[in-house]
């Protein structure tokens, strides 16, 4: 299946170098591709990491690229994919596991791409006051504040409690197949706490669980914890630094924490509009890398100017105060205690832009580890299934005329890349992942299945 899926990314692929081509051949037409649809409607959910999309139709680079967009909110994530799938939206901001997914068939079977990735970092994990006071006597202290990055192994003596009591300790993270599943699961195992297993008879993703996680809205978030229904999340901004202005709950680490300046959200499209509408697909990529581009540039001079425009109740619609929090180069955690995080969020620097096949991959092992995946897979499967998905060519295409039209530089992106990022070990507990060795990364890791292993009801077996 993954053999076909590739093949037709490469015959999508071809197609857009053939309209690159036709682009390039005079200097004129590399400013302003001929689209072939023009009119479009795209699709984000409330969080500050949508950025790109409200900025590239606020400072007109759709309308520079021949786009008249539309931009709407979606409920949640599940809705947002199911109408791009149905075509109600041409296209949409995204989970990174939501591409991979629904192609895998995990959840909803559909062919999803991306040739863009919108961000790095931008989420946190919160627990309420209570787990806070509980929390912090298991922390070390200097100069009177708490010593980052915090582990779960702090919270491990509360969720310890909690069963000794016979007491559910409930999470809240936004989909399954969420950046914030997988971060929220990789610092509680990386803490020696259960986040349990998925099988494919239960999709609850709580066997053997010391902490149950489910699903919350991101904008739902804060207020879920204040009634007590969850003790604790994982969320995108402006959702965490809400929680500290409202005094109900304390940000505890960062995912630039977790994994330094890990890949999120991405841009989302069907592998049949990509193929049916190729230049459509490098405009829309043209404008959303200069979007990203105005946002980082400078020194990050901009953000005040994007944290008033996501301030607005089209987009984001939380108060400037709680956006600028984390948008303008801090992140405040215990009331009163905001420290200098300035790659809380990036948009461009570091290739922020570029859908590497290694970040892929990584989304792919965490399904596998946690049983998503249920059964083993070859290195070679994760590679063929990345690049199904995510088309750095077309991304490269797009940035070559970004280039011709003078509003980019060559240095501004990967050189001579395979789309693999090299292998890091700037995760929360040091483990090294090598993005061609999936594998061994998997059983490298202390918690989670490993090998041919699989979740048979309530028990994990094989070897």
């Amino acid at each position: 299946m993954i053999n076909k899926l590739a093949l037709s990314i490469r015959l999508t692929s071809a197609v857009a170098t053939m309209a690159v081509a036709v682009a390039l051949s005079s200097p004129a037409a590399a400013k302003m591709l001929k689209v072939e649809k023009d009119t479009l409607k795209l699709g984000f959910i409330k969080l500050t990491d949508m950025a790109p999309l409200a900025i590239a139709l606020e400072k007109h680079f759709f309308e520079d690229e021949g786009l008249y967009v539309t931009l709407e909110p979606q409920a949640n994530w599940k809705v947002l994919l199911d109408r791009v799938i149905s075509g109600e939206l041409d296209g949409s901001h995204m989970l990174a596991g939501q591409p991979l997914a629904a192609t895998i068939g995990f959840g909803t079977k559909a062919h999803i791409v991306t040739p863009f990735s919108m961000d790095l970092n931008g989420n946190a994990i919160t627990v309420s006051n209570a787990v806070w006071a509980e929390m912090k006597s298991h922390i070390p202290m200097k100069d009177g504040k708490p010593e980052h990055p915090i582990k779960a192994d702090a919270l491990k003596f509360v969720v310890d409690d909690y069963k000794k009591q016979g007491k559910p300790f409930n999470m809240g993270m936004v989909f399954p197949v969420s950046t914030h599943n997988y971060e929220l699961r990789y610092w509680l195992a990386a803490g020696g706490v259960k986040p349990g297993y998925y099988s494919a008879k239960d999709t609850s993703g709580q066997i053997q669980a010391d902490v149950l996680l489910s699903v919350t809205p991101p904008p739902q978030m804060p207020a879920t914890m204040e009634a007590g229904t969850i003790l604790g999340y994982c969320v995108g901004e402006p959702w965490n630094q809400a929680a500290v202005f409202k005094g109900i709950g304390v940000p505890v680490v960062t995912d630039y924490e977790i994994w330094k300046n890990n890949p999120e959200k991405v841009f989302g499209l069907t592998a049949e509009f990509v193929k049916k509408y190729p230049n459509t697909t490098l405009a829309l990529t043209k404008a959303l890398i200069r979007a990203a581009k105005w946002l980082d540039e400078n020194n990050d001079a901009n953000r005040k100017e994007a944290v008033d425009i996501l301030s607005r109740p089209n987009y984001v619609g939380a108060d400037a105060k709680v956006i600028a929090n984390s948008m303008t180069g801090t992140f405040e955690y215990e009331k009163g205690d905001k420290r200098a995080v300035p790659d809380f969020n990036v948009f461009f620097r570091y290739y922020a832009t570029y859908p590497y096949y290694s970040d892929a991959v990584w989304y792919l092992t965490q399904m596998r580890r946690w049983g998503q995946i249920t059964e083993a897979k070859p290195d070679s499967w994760y590679a063929e299934t990345a690049k199904s998905v995510y088309l750095p060519d077309i991304y490269m295409q797009a940035a070559k005329l970004l280039i011709e039209d003078g509003t980019a530089k060559p240095g501004e992106f990967p050189a001579n890349t395979d789309g693999y990022r090299a292998p890091t070990n700037e995760f929360i507990d040091g483990v090294t992942y090598d993005g061609k060795k999936p594998n061994a990364y998997i059983d490298s890791l202390k918690i989670g299945l490993k090998g041919k292993q699989t979740v048979e009801g309530s028990e994990v077996v094989g070897n």
